[in-house]
């Protein structure tokens, strides 16, 4: 074969894909899913569903997923007690392509993102594709924004987009809605999009504590969701976002692939959010067992970040590496992210969480 190179830009040169082990093991704990898979009720329905749309896939699916925004709208009010229009509401695959499609509407070589690390490891990617700078302002010691220091270097940067986890990614806290208050109003004065991402918003221990209840408030905010974590639906590929204008929407709509949305995709999401009462059960539980994670992390002694998600972030290890590896030798397959001597596991079932709660102590124990 002839000699070729790549004429791939400078500045993916030496990058490695977003990615986590995907290992066959007793406990997979490591990507925030939801464990329970569907019930026998809801793949029935998604089997008619899917059937049904299947008798015109040789057309091209609903172009602006109609059918699939009023159902988000109509889960909103039930989940949230907020009513947000259609048009103000925009679906793609997953949290990620509305993240991509944002920055790719309201970034760019000229543009700016202000971020609160450690929080969720795509953002810097999505600014290095869209050729928008990436700024940062630490989070405290204990993971939490500094208001303060927040809207100082919004004043002085004056960044296009701002971006706050809340519950945060990896470490799993919640902002208040005062402090995400206090800072959207200074984004606004400067021009800024706020951007909440609320992937694990049904895990929220207050239930009132979401941004969608300001988004009639302010004329500058988008909340991003997905259908990925509470519903089980990560295969699926499903996100969606609720913004303060139709404007915003119509923005996002300018940098959309055509027919983005398969109308696969579309009929199982809609048939899934019709099921939600499932859902409720499965949240309840997770909520659960979160907590029990909580309390038995810290009867062994360790540092655990308060959660509002369907994850537990813990520590503080000498060599995270080897607890990780000892984990994973015994079957057990967590995350290891954020800062140096923490790491990150999903809540479970009750059984897996049970092994992995064995299995640590075992490894602690060998590791001393």
């Amino acid at each position: 074969m002839t000699e070729f190179e790549l004429p791939i830009r400078q500045d993916l040169i030496g990058h490695t894909p977003y990615g986590a082990p995907q290992q066959s093991v007793r406990a997979r704990l490591n990507v925030n899913e939801n464990p329970f898979p569907p019930s026998v009720a809801l793949r029935e329905a998604l089997a008619l569903a899917v059937s049904s749309a299947s008798e015109n896939l040789n057309r091209y699916p609903d172009r602006e997923a109609e059918q699939l925004r009023s159902s988000l709208s109509a889960y909103i009010e039930r989940e949230s007690g907020v009513r947000i229009g259609v048009d103000r509401i925009w679906a793609a695959n997953g949290s990620n392509e509305i993240m991509s499609q944002i920055f790719s509407a309201f970034g760019g070589p000229d543009r700016s993102a202000l971020t609160f690390p450690p929080t969720y490891s795509m953002y810097p990617e999505y600014s290095r594709n869209s050729f928008t700078q990436l700024l940062t302002v630490d989070r405290d010691i204990n993971f939490e924004i500094d208001v303060e220091e927040a809207s100082q270097a919004i004043n002085e940067l004056r960044p296009t987009l701002v971006l706050i986890a809340s519950p945060n990614n990896p470490t799993g806290n919640a902002i208040s809605l005062h402090d995400l208050e206090t800072i959207i109003q200074c984004a606004c004065r400067t021009g800024g999009l706020v951007i909440v991402d609320e992937a694990y918003a049904e895990f929220r221990r207050d239930i009132d504590s979401t941004a969608v209840r300001l988004l009639d408030k302010y004329p500058n905010v988008i909340v991003t969701r997905t259908l990925s974590k509470a519903f089980g639906f990560a295969g699926g590929r499903v996100g969606y976002c609720l913004t303060s204008t139709p404007a915003i929407v119509h923005s996002l709509m300018l940098v959309r692939l055509p027919y983005h949305l398969s109308a696969l995709t579309q009929a199982a999401a809609i048939t899934a959010l019709a099921h939600d009462f499932e859902l409720k059960e499965q949240v309840s539980i997770l909520r659960a067992q979160r907590n029990l994670i909580v309390s038995e992390l810290q009867a062994m002694g360790l540092d655990v970040a308060p959660s509002d998600a369907n994850f537990v972030f813990f520590g503080t290890f000498p060599n995270r590496h080897a607890i990780w590896q000892g984990l994973c030798d015994h079957g057990v397959l967590i995350r290891e992210t954020g800062p140096d001597h923490w790491l990150r596991v999903s809540v479970g079932t009750p059984e897996e969480n049970q092994f992995f709660l064995d299995s640590l102590r075992e490894v602690i124990r060998s590791s001393r």
